[in-house]
């Protein structure tokens, strides 16, 4: 089963591209790694630990992953041409005294170990507390390797 067939199958949806916000891209490929611009939770929006349970916030993190996974398929065509997820680096809006930004993060975490196994979807990853732009819950920024084409 290829990684589009397990986005239907987990009842998700990858979201419409959105126009940037400014003056960038949305990535970036040199070589075989392609950079994402940060991709948000436009759906949920508040603080973790203000307005947001973990709960919530997990669900942020996946709705920003889908929003990553859009980026991947405009930049390649094709989510199949994803041999490694290398990095995400998740910034988490939240208050001062909040310390589960690895729990909230484990939603985009999960979603691309759950569509692209653990071989391929396995990363390295970073979650910092962080004031996002459009007042997101979760933005990430990914690294991508992909296959030779």
């Amino acid at each position: 089963m290829n990684s589009e067939q397990r986005i239907k199958n987990l009842g998700l949806v990858l979201p419409e591209m959105r126009d940037s916000a400014g003056n960038y891209v949305p990535s970036v490929q040199t070589g075989n790694l392609l950079f994402l611009s940060g991709s948000l939770s436009y759906e949920t929006v508040g603080k973790l630990g203000e307005d947001l349970s973990v709960e919530e916030g997990y669900k942020a993190a996946e709705q920003a992953g889908l929003e990553a996974l859009s980026k991947i398929k405009e930049a390649t065509g094709d989510l199949s041409k994803v041999k490694k997820i290398v990095k995400v680096l998740a910034f988490i809006n939240c208050s001062p005294d909040f310390k589960q930004q690895a729990k909230v993060m484990n939603g985009a975490s999960d979603l691309l170990v759950s569509i692209f196994g653990p071989e391929v979807g396995e990363h390295a990853r970073t979650s910092i507390g962080a004031i996002n732009p459009r007042g997101a819950a979760v933005e990430l920024e990914v690294v991508v390797e992909l296959t030779e084409s």
